[in-house]
C-alpha cells in the first residue's frame, strides 16, 4: 500500500527595516553604494567600539507585532550568535536569542477560498552580515560589509504550512503587510526580503514531525513555490527508496531548478548563544505600545472588507486594489473626484494596472494621476465618450496630455447623440448588409454584432454602442 505523504513547512523572513541608519551605528543603509563605503567601526568590530541600539528599528519591530496581535514583551535581551564566515567581521551576530521583542502572533491566509491561521512563532532584531561576492575576481572572494549591521526582523512562522501553494500564500501576506506598516520595502531584487523554507514530509495522520531541510536565501515567490515542491519530492523519493532524510542547510539552484546540500544543519547550542554585554535589555512601556497601536494604518484584511461593503466591489477587485496601500490610495482618490465607485475599480484593475505592467511601473510612478483618471472617468458616465473612444483618450493621458475634456474638444471625439443622425447610418447599413440580417432574422446572434461594427465604423466610434444595438434590433424587426 502506497504511503500518502503530507508535507510540514515553516517560513523565516527576513525583512529588512527601512532606518536610515543600521540597528547599532550611524552608517547609512541605502541601497547600492560603492562597496565597503557604509561600513563604519562598529559595522567592522573594530577593537573598542560600542554598539548603540536604533530607537526605530525597535518602533518598527514593536509596529509589526501589534499589527499581527502578537505578545510584545516587556524586557528583550540581545544575544550573540557566534560563527565564523568571512562577510561577519566580528566573529559573531547580534541577534535574539531567548527573549525576542515580538512573540506569538498569526496571520491569515486565504487558499483555493478557504481561510487559514498560520502562527507566528516570535519575530526579533538582529544585524545583518556583509556579502561575499564570487563574480569577477578570478577564483578568489570579495567581501562587501555594506550591508553588515542592516536592520533585519527576522519573523517566525509556525510549522502549520501544508504546500507550497499555502507558503506562498503566506509569504505575499506578509510581503504585503510590512509594505503597508512601512517597516520595510519589500524589495526582494535588493535583499530587503528574502525567504529560509523549513521542510519535511510525514505519512499523512502522523502526528510527529519527519527530519527537516533548510532552504537558505530564497528571494522571490516563484522561487519559494519551486524550491519547496522540489524538496518535497526529494523527501519523499528518499523515504520510499529506503533512505533516511539528513538534517541539513540547502541551497535552491533557480537555473537547475533543483536544491543541492550546503552543510550540516546547526542547532542553537553551535551558535554558542549568551548575552551580549555591551546591550542593555530593551524594555517597552505601555505607553509606547498605546502611542503605535493609535498610528497603525488600516491594514489589508479590514481595508479589503470595506472596499467590498463601501463601494459594492466584488472580492477579486478588492483584492486587487488593496493588495498595496499605494495603489488602494490612488483607487480611492478616483473615487473622491469622481464619485464612479464601481468604474473606476473597472479602469483601475484593467487598463491602469495593464499599462503599468506593460511599462514595468509602480503605481507611484503613474504618469495618469487620480484627478485626471477620474476626469476621463466622469466623460464616460455623462456618455461624452464611449468606453472604446475612453481608451484613445487614456493613452493620450498616459502620453502626458492635460486632461481628458482637453483631448476630447481638441480631437473631436464626442459621442454622436443625435438621435436622426444614428437612424440614417443605421438605415444605410441595414440597406448595404442583406446577408448579416437575414442571419440575425434567423436567430444567429453573432451577426447583429457585425451590423453594429459596421455602424460603429461609419461613425468613427462616436456613436453609443449600446443605443445602435437598441434601434438595429428595432428596425430590423419592423
Amino acid at each position: 500500500m502506497n504511503t500518502e505523504w503530507e508535507a510540514v513547512i515553516g517560513l523565516e523572513i527576513h525583512a529588512q527595516l527601512s532606518t536610515q541608519s543600521k540597528i547599532f551605528s550611524g552608517a547609512a543603509t541605502a541601497y547600492g553604494a560603492e562597496p565597503n563605503t557604509q561600513a563604519c567601526a562598529v559595522d567592522l568590530g573594530l577593537p573598542g567600539v560600542l554598539p548603540v541600539l536604533n530607537a526605530d528599528a525597535v518602533r518598527k519591530a514593536v509596529t509589526f507585532g501589534l499589527a499581527i496581535d502578537a505578545d510584545i514583551a516587556a524586557q528583550s535581551v540581545f544575544a550573540r550568535k557566534n560563527y565564523f564566515y568571512p562577510d561577519l567581521p566580528k566573529g559573531y551576530q547580534i541577534s535574539q536569542f531567548e527573549l525576542p521583542i515580538v512573540g506569538n502572533g498569526h496571520l491569515d491566509i486565504e487558499v483555493d477560498g478557504e481561510i487559514k491561521r498560520i502562527g507566528i512563532t516570535r519575530a526579533h532584531l538582529e544585524e545583518d552580515a556583509g556579502k561575499s561576492l564570487h563574480e569577477d575576481f578570478h577564483g578568489l572572494t570579495g567581501i562587501d560589509l555594506n550591508r553588515a549591521g542592516t536592520p533585519l526582523l527576522e519573523i517566525v512562522s509556525e510549522p502549520d504550512l501544508r504546500s507550497a501553494k499555502e507558503a506562498v500564500a503566506y509569504m505575499r501576506k506578509l510581503h504585503e503587510l510590512v509594505r503597508y506598516l512601512g517597516i520595510c520595502d519589500g524589495n526582494m531584487q535588493e535583499g530587503s526580503f528574502r525567504c529560509d523554507a523549513n521542510v519535511s514530509v510525514r505519512p499523512k495522520g502522523q502526528q510527529a514531525f519527519g527530519t527537516r531541510a533548510e532552504i537558505k536565501n530564497i528571494n522571490s515567490f516563484k522561487f519559494v513555490e519551486k524550491a519547496i515542491n522540489h524538496e518535497i519530492e526529494r523527501h519523499i523519493d528518499v523515504l520510499e527508496g529506503g533512505g533516511r532524510i539528513v538534517q541539513e542547510t540547502r541551497l535552491y539552484d533557480a537555473n537547475k531548478d533543483e536544491t543541492r546540500s550546503m552543510r550540516s544543519k546547526e542547532e542553537a547550542n553551535d551558535y554558542r548563544y549568551f548575552p551580549d554585554p555591551d546591550l542593555l535589555p530593551v524594555s517597552i512601556e505601555e505607553a509606547l505600545k498605546t502611542e503605535i497601536r493609535a498610528s497603525l494604518p488600516e491594514l489589508p484584511d479590514a481595508k479589503k472588507r470595506r472596499f467590498i461593503a463601501q463601494y459594492a466591489m466584488d472580492v477579486e477587485n478588492a483584492t486587487t486594489l488593496t493588495a498595496s496601500r499605494e495603489l488602494a490610495d490612488f483607487y480611492e482618490q478616483v473615487v473622491q473626484a469622481c464619485g464612479e465607485a464601481r468604474l473606476a475599480a473597472n479602469w483601475m484593475t484593467g487598463d491602469v494596472l495593464g499599462a503599468l505592467n506593460k511599462a514595468s511601473l509602480d503605481i507611484g510612478d503613474c504618469p495618469v494621476s487620480p484627478e485626471r483618471l477620474a476626469g476621463l472617468l466622469l466623460r464616460i458616465a455623462d456618455n461624452t465618450i464611449s468606453g472604446k473612444i475612453a481608451k484613445q483618450v487614456f493613452d493620450k493621458l498616459w502620453s502626458g496630455s492635460d486632461s481628458a475634456d482637453s483631448i476630447i474638444d481638441s480631437d473631436g471625439l464626442k459621442q454622436i447623440t443625435d438621435s436622426n443622425a444614428i437612424a440614417a447610418i443605421v438605415d444605410q447599413v441595414i440597406a448595404a448588409n442583406p446577408g448579416p440580417v437575414e442571419q440575425y432574422l434567423a436567430g444567429k446572434d453573432k451577426a447583429l454584432m457585425a451590423l453594429v461594427g459596421q455602424v460603429m465604423k461609419a461613425t468613427q466610434g462616436k456613436a453609443n454602442p449600446a443605443d445602435v444595438n437598441t434601434l438595429l434590433v428595432a428596425k430590423i424587426r419592423t
